[in-house]
This record gives C-alpha cells, sequence and structure tokens, in this order.
C-alpha cells in the first residue's frame, strides 16, 4: 500500500481535473502548512492523548441531532407562517422535446466513519450557493435486518461497516432515478432501532447531488454515477473521538459499546474496504470541513460543470417550430355556443368589472372540467333502479383523480373541479418567469402522495408560450405520472402554446375554451385576454407582464 506522504503527492488536491493552474502552488504550499500545524495540535498516541482529545460526555457541547439518516433537498427558501416560498427557480432541464437533456451533477464523498464527509458536504453546498442541490447519505440504505441480526447490533456485534450491510440494489437504482432528474422515495433509518421508519422521504429537483457514504466507492454501478469523487482523509484518532461522541451522546451507546464495535468492524473495514478506494478519488481532502483550499477548488470545477450543462432557451424559435402547422388532434376545444361566445365575450372585454369576471369565468371553467372529465376512462357499470331494473351506466375506471393547479392563476380552477369531483386530490406547482433570460423556473410544488397511479388534470387558465405548462407536465412524468393520464386544461391558448405542448408530450390530451392564433413580441396572446390572475384577484400588472407570468401563490 502507498505511504500517506505517496498519496498526497499523487492526489494532493488536484488529481484526474485540471481545476486551475492559478496560483495551484501557493495553495499547495499553504495546505502543507495548515497540515503541519493540525499534525502538530494532534500529535501524540497512546491512551493519554486519546483522553485529551475525548470531551466528556457531560460536556455542554451541542451535539448534532442525528438519530435517523440524512437525505435532504435544500434549495433557498422563504417560510412563513402559512406557506413556504423557494427564493430560487429551477430552469429547465429538458429540451423542446420535453425529454430531459442534462442530468445532476452528482459528487461522490468517500471516507472512513466520522472523517467528516457532511462537513464537507455542507461547506460545498454552502460555497456552492446554488439552488437545487440535494444531500444524500448512504447511512440511509443499511439493510432491514433480520430478529437474529437485530438482537445482535443491539450488543455491538453486528458489522455495519461491510458492504454487506448496504442495499446497493435500491441505493443504485435511486441515485440513478435522481439524476436523471426524477421523483425519489429515499428510506430513513433510526440508528437507535436498527430499522427504517415507515414513512419514507420523497425527494425532487436535483442540479447537483452530492452522495455521501463510508462504502461511496465499493460498487462498479455506483462509481459508474458519480461525475467527482472526493475522498476525505482524517487522522484516525480523531475519526474514533468523533465516533465515541456521537454514538454515546446521539444514539444512547455506552463507551465499552462503541470502542468494542470500533476495534472489531470499523477498523478493520475501513483498512479492507474503505482506504483502498482512496486511489480511485479524484481529489483527496485532507482534514475534511477545514480544508477551504480543497473545498474551493471543487467548487469552482462544479461550477464550470453547470455552466457547460446550462440549457439556453430561445423564445423566438419556439415561436417560429410550428408555424403553419395544423393543430394537433390531442387538443379538445369546446364548442363555441352562443353561451360560450357569450362569456368569452364578457370576460375579453376591458371595461368588465371584477365581480362580472370572476362570475362568467368560474361558469366557463365549470364547462371546461366537465368536457375534460369525458376524456376520462370509464367502463360498463350496471345498478338496480328503485323499480328493481337494472340500469346499463359507466364508472371512472382508473384509481384516482388527482387536480394540479399551475399557480396563481390554475388555483381559481380549483373550486370547478372540486364541485364535480367529490373527495378530489389537488396539487399545487409554482413556475415563474425569469426576467432577466426569459426561461420558466420551477419554485414550488406540493404533490399528493402516489400521484404516479392517478388520471392528473393539470390546470392553467392561460397558455400563450406553453413554457409552463411544458414544465409543468415534465415535473408530473419525473413524479411517474403516465403521459397519457395527463389532461391539460386552460380557458384560453395561443396556437403556439398548444403546438409547443403536443408536440413535446404528444399523449397529453389538451382541452380548451378557445384557441387564438397570435402571440406579440412580448408573448402576449392576441385577441386574448389581459393578465387572467390580475384581472381575478385584483391587482395591478406590472408593464412587461405575461399571460404566463405567475406570481406569489394566494393560499
Amino acid at each position: 500500500m502507498m505511504s500517506r506522504s505517496q498519496l498526497q503527492a499523487q492526489h494532493l488536491i488536484v488529481n484526474r481535473y485540471d481545476m486551475s493552474a492559478v496560483s495551484i502552488e501557493e495553495r499547495l504550499s499553504k495546505m502543507d502548512s495548515d497540515e503541519r500545524t493540525s499534525s502538530a495540535l494532534n500529535s501524540g498516541g497512546g491512551e493519554g492523548s486519546l483522553d485529551r482529545l475525548l470531551p466528556s460526555v457531560s460536556t455542554g457541547l451541542s451535539p448534532r441531532k442525528r438519530t435517523t439518516s440524512q437525505c435532504k433537498s435544500e434549495p433557498p427558501l422563504l417560510r412563513t407562517s402559512k406557506r413556504t416560498i423557494y427564493t430560487a427557480g429551477r430552469p429547465p432541464w429538458y429540451n423542446e422535446h420535453g425529454t430531459q437533456s442534462k442530468e445532476a451533477f452528482v459528487i461522490g464523498l468517500c471516507g472512513g466513519s466520522a472523517s467528516g464527509k457532511t462537513t464537507v458536504a455542507r461547506k460545498i453546498i454552502e460555497a456552492l450557493d446554488v439552488p437545487w442541490v440535494v444531500l444524500l447519505s448512504m447511512d440511509s440504505f443499511y439493510k432491514v435486518l433480520s430478529p437474529e441480526e437485530q438482537t445482535r447490533a443491539a450488543s455491538n456485534d453486528y458489522n455495519f461497516d461491510h458492504p454487506d450491510a448496504f442495499d446497493f440494489d435500491l441505493l443504485t437504482h435511486t441515485l440513478r432515478k435522481l439524476k436523471q432528474g426524477k421523483s425519489v422515495k429515499i428510506p430513513v433509518y433510526d440508528f437507535t432501532t436498527h430499522g427504517r421508519q415507515k414513512d419514507w422521504k420523497t425527494v425532487y429537483g436535483a442540479s447537483v447531488i452530492i452522495f455521501e457514504g463510508i462504502m461511496a466507492f465499493a460498487d462498479k454501478q455506483l462509481l459508474q454515477l458519480l461525475d467527482m469523487k472526493i475522498f476525505v482523509e482524517t487522522d484516525s484518532d480523531i475519526r474514533l473521538v468523533r465516533r465515541l461522541r456521537r454514538d454515546i451522546t446521539e444514539r444512547g451507546r455506552d463507551i465499552e459499546g462503541v470502542i468494542k464495535q470500533y476495534n472489531k468492524f470499523v477498523k478493520p473495514a475501513f483498512e479492507q474496504y474503505i482506504e483502498p478506494t482512496m486511489r480511485l478519488a479524484d481529489i483527496v481532502v485532507p482534514r475534511g470541513g477545514g480544508n477551504m483550499v480543497a473545498i474551493d477548488l471543487i467548487v469552482q470545477h462544479v461550477h464550470s460543470q453547470l455552466e457547460e450543462r446550462k440549457l439556453r432557451w430561445d423564445m423566438a424559435a419556439l415561436a417560429s417550430a410550428h408555424q403553419a402547422q395544423p393543430l394537433p388532434q390531442t387538443l379538445s376545444v369546446l364548442e363555441s355556443t352562443p353561451q360560450v361566445r357569450g362569456m368569452h365575450t364578457i370576460i375579453r372585454n376591458k371595461e368588465t368589472s371584477r365581480d362580472e369576471f370572476i362570475f362568467y369565468s368560474k361558469r366557463l371553467m365549470r364547462l371546461l372540467i366537465e368536457r375534460a372529465l369525458s376524456f376520462l376512462p370509464s367502463q360498463v357499470h350496471i345498478v338496480q333502479t328503485p323499480q328493481g331494473e337494472d340500469y346499463e351506466g359507466r364508472n371512472f375506471h382508473g384509481k384516482r383523480i388527482t387536480g394540479v393547479s399551475i399557480l396563481r392563476a390554475g388555483e381559481t380552477m380549483e373550486p370547478a373541479l372540486r364541485a364535480v369531483c367529490k373527495d378530489v386530490r389537488i396539487g399545487k406547482i409554482l413556475i415563474q418567469t425569469n426576467q432577466d433570460t426569459g426561461e420558466p423556473e420551477l419554485h414550488y410544488l406540493r404533490l399528493p402522495k402516489d400521484i404516479g397511479e392517478d388520471h392528473v388534470i393539470l390546470m392553467d387558465c392561460t397558455v400563450s408560450t406553453g413554457a409552463a405548462a411544458m414544465m409543468a407536465v415534465r415535473v408530473l412524468l419525473d413524479h411517474d405520472v403516465q403521459e397519457d393520464k395527463i389532461l391539460l386544461v386552460s380557458l384560453l391558448m395561443a396556437e403556439m402554446g398548444v403546438h409547443s405542448v403536443a408536440y413535446a408530450f404528444p399523449q397529453v390530451k389538451i382541452i380548451t375554451t378557445a384557441v387564438d392564433k397570435k402571440v406579440n413580441d412580448l408573448f402576449h396572446i392576441i385577441p386574448g385576454i389581459g393578465n387572467f390572475g390580475d384581472r381575478y384577484f385584483g391587482t395591478d400588472a406590472p408593464p412587461d407582464w405575461s399571460d404566463e407570468d405567475i406570481d406569489e401563490p394566494s393560499y
């Protein structure tokens, strides 16, 4: 095995990546100096040194309150008493075909137990300063123990530091789906009971995934999913002290049991399975979270990779892509009866009062929802009438119907759906247009559990370019909703929006009360209806409003 000095000479901060040629020698010189200082402070051996490093169990230090595995998605957010609003949006992660054109950037963090992997991960997240970063812990993927294994674990005789202790099949499947932009469910492991909790955590929307664990480099399929591999190297005495502190204060274990487990399982596993994988790392970080030089270099590289993967939407190209094309067969327009035409006359009139605008909009919404329901699958169902005769009718042939509104205007359609679908479940998606880039950005979503099994009615009042609707459909697909089970309903659509959605998602059924032919240079529907949300809620539209601009949710 290579010596520590040889390994650091080979891996010290820069290995396979040409991170930055600027001041590399100065940075490495500073690291060497810091390492010598750290080594001097932590030098010494034997029990006396360990006693000096080990804090008293009754110390006033605030321990990490962690008795369950960590798996977090941490986009910037603003919490109020009634709502949670994301303050940084997720730009499109798919192309005009509706398919994902870029995968999340995955950073693998490996190192011995209590080496500071989570600290390094959090420092990277803080320094990256980008939204939609997911921290995925390998601790979540311990296997479910049998009763016999539970007994051995309670007496510190079960080896949690062996590769066989982890569910690599579930872990690889989960990380692959998350990298592909899909919604995933993560088990939550309880270290006090040595078992998984009943409720799993749902994680979605990663631009960057930081995956950390002691066996992060131990599986070939996992390694193929990692875009950057980092090994956190920390002195074994320090790792033991941290493990003692954590297991005693946070997991309710006694010092004898912790030391027994360390000597019997942890230390041998590190030497046999973990330390040899250091050679696979692109970067080795000595001293963990305190090594800001290494973290700065890592962040520089990740930023450059994200810039290369960045999508740039060309709305003008999107607008001209389907000119002169016939309207798709997946489009259904409500019959323009005198009643429907009359209601459109009222709500399109700029002189219409807010009360009348709301009243006639609601009437149209009710008709629109009823029309949409006619496209849901049904089957023959025979019932007996009060006269004792059979009646051959029909009922819904599916598991559930769920409504999802694109905030804020789409939220106005929820009462119409609730009025005709008893006990319907409702989800919400907030999408806003970035005024600097012109791109739609995902800011918030709240979807019902197991929505992938449902038929979904996606609601937005107006669709001009189709950009927000496309993003909302992509979100549903990422949550395993089948494309042919999505119905997009809108009071008014532009031909451009109809074509955009139908081209990207040809199995989505589109239902509207009217289709206008034109969109102007500001992507307003012409002749249009104005800013529906502002007219409905009585708010003032900004000078550069768009039909698909969406403000703060009103719930």
